[in-house]
């Protein structure tokens, strides 16, 4: 018995061996409080926020000077670094390229020990027959390959998806500073405005009182600059309702970019109607949805060719010893399935199935991309129009506005016809301050469409540290 003792430790020591190198759990609790205060405490002075933006663009950040002003590409960056949906579609990311790992795994070896005790044994024959068995599966048909193939294309959608994610939130970070533009310039043409007409009412109050006009006029002002106030505080609702909108896009509290500077320059430039729409057929073949959803037809394909694979049926080879009484004695064994009763037709007409799905949803995916495309190139295409319209008309009141400026300096007219122009001009800023912030949005909505800047220079490369999962550090 003792040299079947040290067999059986020679035989199971390198087992023990290999489960010392297993993973072990490591528990990371999650608090619903302690989020919220991590969430509080994030701001764009984060030293490690900056390190982030500086690497990627932005190199004065690295000081501990905070920026004059923060545009639209540095802000771009702020939201990757600490978003908590890029968090999500980075985890996505990992669990997809983990898969990997899980399919290209080859099956373990499996071992029996199966001892036989004979309770009537011959005089001086040990009653202990010892068997031991080993069972090596073969995987045959290229299962592995196509199992692996179909993790591939798993691991490329979601990376397509986490190039998405990250244009959305691009997206909402534009959409958010360009709402505050047009607030914040509504709300200084509007306070100009509303000073203006208090020095018309006072003047036309001092003129009634004198006699020289009547109350109907004064009233008449008094209302259009009461309306002026209404419509400042709304301008004024509407810029606070914008800031909150891009601290969300940003990721932060509204109270972490309270004090915040912003630029506004990355939204002054509206691209010609031509140069726009040259881009569309190049955006509709490389958006990451779309292609993503063609990476996920890639791996329908690759699941049906694992799934008819798999009626052939994996080897298994079984070779065995046992020590039978004083005798050693060897078997080789050879088993598979026999495809008898079930040749898998069932998952192959899932997978041919799920593959027809995967085709519709892209070829419908495509399709409601050209319909984007085409209905945001003509929402840009007549906001550019109305624009154009708004110019001509505030260069006509500015023309008229600088006559009667001439015509007060050479005694022509007087004061109350220049406060008059004055407040016409207001109306026409007021105007096309609203016509521009419509275009900026259009082009934005363009731009969504075609998941792409519509200038060049105004793409913010997707950092690739951000795949890994500890990025947030310097």
């Amino acid at each position: 018995m003792g040299r079947i003792s040290a067999n059986l430790l020679r035989l199971f020591l390198p087992s023990v061996a290999l489960l010392g190198g297993c993973a072990t759990y490591q528990p990371q609790p999650l608090s619903a409080p302690d989020a919220e205060t991590a969430f509080e405490r994030r701001t764009l002075d984060d030293p490690a926020l900056r390190q982030f933006v500086s690497r990627h663009g932005a190199p004065e950040l690295a000081t501990n000077r905070p920026p004059a002003a923060w545009d639209l590409r540095r802000l771009t960056l702020a939201a990757f670094f600490q978003h908590a949906d890029i968090e999500v579609a980075r985890a996505k990311l990992a669990a997809a390229e983990a898969g990997l790992v899980t399919a290209g795994a080859r099956p373990n070896p499996t071992i029996g020990f199966n001892p036989t005790f004979d309770t009537n044994p011959v005089n001086g024959v040990s009653p202990w027959t010892l068997g031991f068995t080993l069972d090596l599966p073969i995987e045959t048909a290229g299962k592995r390959g196509y199992r692996v193939a179909q993790r591939q294309h798993i691991a490329n959608s979601a990376r397509l998806n986490f190039a998405s994610a990250l244009w959305q939130v691009r997206s909402r970070v534009r959409k958010s500073l360009a709402e505050l533009e047009g607030a914040t310039t509504a709300q200084e043409i509007l306070a100009r405005q509303q000073a203006g007409q208090n020095q018309m009412v006072d003047l036309l109050e001092a003129r009634w009182k004198a006699g020289e006009s009547s109350f109907t006029d004064v009233q008449f002002v008094r209302v259009a600059a009461a309306q002026t106030a209404l419509d400042l505080d709304e301008a004024k609702k509407q810029t606070a309702q914008a800031r909150i909108r891009l601290a969300d896009a940003l990721g932060v509290s509204d109270a972490a970019i309270a004090n915040t500077a912003w630029s506004f320059s990355d939204l002054d430039w509206l691209p010609p109607v031509n140069e726009a729409g040259a881009a569309r057929r190049e955006a509709l073949l490389n958006r990451p949805d779309v292609l993503g959803a063609l990476a996920d037809y890639d791996a329908s394909q690759s699941a049906l060719q694992l799934e008819i694979a798999k009626q052939y049926p994996d080897v298994h080879l079984g070779p065995g010893y046992a020590w039978d009484q004083g005798e050693n004695k060897f078997t080789l064994g050879v088993s598979l399935t026999l495809p008898v009763f079930d040749r898998n037709r069932g998952p192959i007409a899932e997978a041919e199935a799920h593959r027809r799905e995967a085709a519709a949803a892209f070829n419908a995916l495509q399709a409601h991309a050209i319909g984007e495309v085409e209905l945001a190139f003509a929402g840009y295409r007549d906001a550019l129009r109305k624009l154009s319209t708004a110019d001509g008309l505030l260069s006509r009141q500015r023309e008229r506005l600088k006559s009667m400026q001439e015509s007060l300096a050479a005694g022509a007219t007087d004061r109350l016809e220049l406060l008059q122009a004055q407040a016409e001009l207001g109306l026409g800023e007021r105007v096309r301050a609203g016509a521009f912030s419509e275009a900026q949005l259009a082009l934005g909505v363009l731009e969504d469409a075609m998941q792409r800047p519509a200038d060049p220079h105004g793409a913010v490369p997707i950092p690739v540290s951000l795949l890994n999962q500890n990025d947030t550090t310097p």
